[in-house]
Order: structure tokens, then C-alpha cells, then sequence
């Protein structure tokens, strides 16, 4: 009582006083307890983290030991892409590596349309795909190969939103079995290259003419590839659909915006394509930074690294590089440290997301999107 004695007896001003600076020190206890919490590097390793954009085409173990060792779980994916095996061969050497690292692994499968015109071809697809799932498949791959290169009996470019897909994509849907969609390429892609905004677009596109759009008018425009895309899920709502690539929408993180607001079932993964947030970065980092918190749910991390067979690159030398990718993002992701790239022009500095946007984006939201990896 001796405290609420002292009280009554202050003036109206010294109550008032008093009153105030106790709301003072609330306010700053509450502040204190919501401060937000940023990583370290130490965290680097710490974290569990998950790179949900591999491709592992090989029994060589050197890529998973350096996955366990930085604390990698790791999504393999089966693509119908020319990489030099089958589909069938990739599905293989997935097996075989998530067998020798059960705890670390899982991948996803794809499909040909090689025999598209074939009658049977639905009926082949669908029961390969299951044979997949019977194997360890937790969802399926679609490449740029739709839309960029197959075409149909009357040479016209097979795209995504196709009819002959829906029976695919209704079944995926209702098993929730998601879909990444490597659909269309980089925005730079239909430019001139010295137009293009990285480096290493120039590069790929200068090393692969065949996939150089700006090269080719008579093939499908960015925007019909876009289009297309946005029809298939406008087909099937209910699919879980993960956007390879940033979603193929790079170049503008307003873009990516509009395409999640008007998709609640789709994620994007950030493969290979770090370094046209980082540009964005460079000439709006608030915009960035603010993109990632407001959609913190929607990206997961992934690099489009991986390990080849028959490649004759030194395992040491594989670590090396690899490990160098994955600090370099989570550099970039967690820290307001100044970086440089030789795939973007001139420096750059990192987001420094809060701890709990950099944990969605690293195995949280691919937990989400595949459970499976709950498991391990």
C-alpha cells in the first residue's frame, strides 16, 4: 500500500508524468520483445535448409556429401530436356541416390511427348507417371520443350495449355501432387544480346542460339508462352503449381506480385535466377526487400545446381562451387553486406530478410508444398 500512498499523494502533473513514462517503458519492453531477429553466418549451417531446383544425373556421392554437410536436403528433378540420358535414366540415378541418402533426398519425375500424335500416348504418360509415384516421385517436372520445341502433326508448337494435358493436370490436382513448370525462359531471351540484363544470360543464350527467342520470331512470343501458362492454371485451379525460374517472371518482382495474387495454389523457386533480383536490387532495394516480406510464403530457395554423369569436373572442384552458390545466396538473402557478381554489372547489397521470412524460404515453404520432405 505504501506505493499506492506515495501515488495519491503526487499533483496532477507529477501523475500524469508518471503515467507517461510507464507507458514509456512498456512501449520499449514491447519493442524490445518484437524486435526482429536477422541470421549469422554461422547460421549458414545451422539452419536446415532445403535446395528444391537440383539435378543429380549420376551416381557420383560427391554432390549429396556436400548437401549434408551445409545442411541440405535436396529435391532432384527429372526434365525432358537433352541433358544426354533418358528420362528413364534420370529416374534411375534419382532412385539410387535417394537410397544412398534417404535422409537427404527426394526428387520429382517428368514425361516425353515424344508420340504425341500417337493414340496411346496418354494412356503410356499416365502410367509412367504412376510407376514414378510407386518409385518415390513427390511431383512432376514440365520443361520449356513444351512451347519451344515439340510441335504436333500439323507442325504447330505443342503448348502447355493443350487439352490433351488436362486429364494430367486434373489427376496431379487431385492427388495434390504438385507441378514445377520450367514454361518459357528469361524475359532477356527476345532481346538483342547486348540488350540483356545479366551476364550469364548473354552467355547461355550466346552458347545456345537454338534457345536465343530473338533469334527465332517464327517461334511463340514471351508473352504467348506466358499466356499459355497462366490458361493451364486458369484450367485447373486447384493444382499445386511451383513456378520454375522465378515463374519466368524475373524481370519485374511487380510481375511476380500480380501472377501470386492471381494465383493462390502457385510457389516460384528462385533457380538460377538470384541474380535478376540482385539487378532489381541494385536500382530499388526497399522494392526487393519488401516484395520478399510481403510474399514470404510463395518463394522457395532453389539454384538449378547439380552433377552430371560422365562429367569429368574434379569433386573437389564441385564442392567448391557449389558451396560458393549456396553462401553467395544466402549472403544475398541475409545480410546488408555490399556484394559483386560477374553476372550482374557493378555492386549490389544483400536484403537481410528477418529470420523467419529466411526459414519459409529455405524448408518451410517447401514443406509446405511437399510433406514429404517433413519427414526427413
Amino acid at each position: 500500500m505504501k506505493n499506492k500512498s506515495n501515488y495519491l499523494y503526487l499533483s496532477k502533473g507529477g501523475r500524469f508524468v508518471l503515467i507517461v513514462l510507464l507507458i514509456v517503458v512498456s512501449a520499449c519492453a514491447s519493442n524490445k520483445n518484437t524486435k526482429e531477429e536477422f541470421c549469422s553466418n554461422a547460421d549458414f549451417v545451422k539452419m536446415k535448409k532445403i535446395d528444391i531446383h537440383c539435378h543429380i544425373n549420376t551416381k557420383r556421392p560427391a554432390f549429396m556429401e556436400l548437401a549434408v554437410k551445409d545442411n541440405f536436403r535436396i529435391l532432384t528433378i527429372n526434365t525432358d530436356a537433352p541433358v544426354g540420358v533418358t528420362i528413364e535414366e534420370q529416374q534411375d540415378f534419382a532412385n539410387f541416390q535417394q537410397e544412398a541418402f534417404p535422409d537427404n533426398l527426394r526428387y520429382l519425375t517428368s514425361f516425353s511427348v515424344k508420340g504425341w500424335n500417337e493414340d496411346d500416348w496418354l494412356e503410356k504418360t499416365m502410367d509412367y507417371l504412376d510407376e514414378s509415384f510407386k518409385k518415390g516421385a513427390i511431383g512432376v517436372k514440365v520443361w520449356k520443350n513444351i512451347g519451344m520445341v515439340e510441335k504436333d502433326k500439323d507442325d504447330k508448337f505443342i503448348m502447355i495449355d493443350d487439352p490433351k494435358f488436362d486429364p494430367i493436370f486434373d489427376y496431379l490436382a487431385q492427388k495434390s501432387i504438385p507441378v514445377c513448370g520450367h514454361l518459357g525462359e528469361p524475359k532477356n531471351c527476345w532481346l538483342p544480346l547486348d540488350e540483356m540484363t545479366v551476364n550469364n544470360d548473354k552467355t547461355y543464350f550466346k552458347d545456345h542460339p537454338e534457345y536465343h527467342m530473338f533469334l527465332h520470331p517464327e517461334y511463340p512470343s514471351y508473352e504467348e508462352q506466358i499466356a499459355a501458362r497462366n490458361r493451364m492454371l486458369d484450367k485447373h485451379p486447384n493444382l499445386k503449381f511451383i513456378g520454375a525460374h522465378l515463374g519466368s517472371l524475373e524481370w519485374s518482382v511487380d510481375e511476380l506480385a500480380k501472377f501470386f495474387d492471381k494465383y493462390p495454389n502457385a510457389s516460384v523457386d528462385m533457380a538460377a535466377r538470384m541474380c535478376h533480383l540482385e539487378v532489381q536490387a541494385q536500382a530499388n532495394w526497399q522494392k526487393v526487400r519488401d516484395f520478399f516480406v510481403k510474399y514470404q510464403d510463395r518463394i522457395i530457395y532453389g539454384t538449378d545446381q547439380g552433377d552430371y554423369e560422365g562429367s569429368e569436373e574434379d569433386p573437389v572442384k564441385l564442392k567448391e562451387k557449389t558451396d560458393e552458390q549456396w553462401k553467395s545466396d544466402w549472403k544475398f538473402l541475409t545480410t546488408g553486406e555490399p556484394m559483386l557478381s560477374w553476372k550482374v554489372n557493378g555492386e549490389f547489397k544483400g536484403i537481410k530478410l528477418p529470420r523467419e521470412v529466411v526459414e519459409k524460404i529455405y524448408h518451410k515453404n517447401a514443406e509446405k508444398v511437399f510433406p514429404e520432405f517433413k519427414k526427413i
